[in-house]
């Protein structure tokens, strides 16, 4: 075989070789779907978790002021979480 015969050879067999691009709504698709599950999955055991501590129950007759700095900061956090996925905005193109 010749040194032209083993090009044309290789230059034949590198475009076979490539892989196909995978479609990226596909992708995009069964990533929020895992999200989504698992998100799910972890509120539940969460629910659960409250359910069998008896979290609500247990500072009734105690002060209730341990209560609302918990759930003034649990807000908190969730308002900056907010806010900082309304300033990120949208895609902005290629980079």
């Amino acid at each position: 075989m010749t040194k032209i015969e083993r090009a044309r050879l290789q230059r034949c067999a590198l475009p076979k070789a490539e892989s196909q691009p995978r479609p990226v709504a596909l992708v995009g698709l069964i990533t929020t779907a895992a999200l989504a599950l698992s998100t799910i999955v972890a509120a539940t055991a969460v629910s659960i978790g409250m359910a069998r501590a008896d979290v609500f129950g247990f500072r009734t007759d105690g002060d209730p002021a341990p209560f609302a700095i918990a759930l003034l900061i649990g807000l908190l956090l969730l308002a900056m979480g907010g806010l900082t996925a309304l300033m990120t905005g949208g895609p902005k193109g290629k980079v």
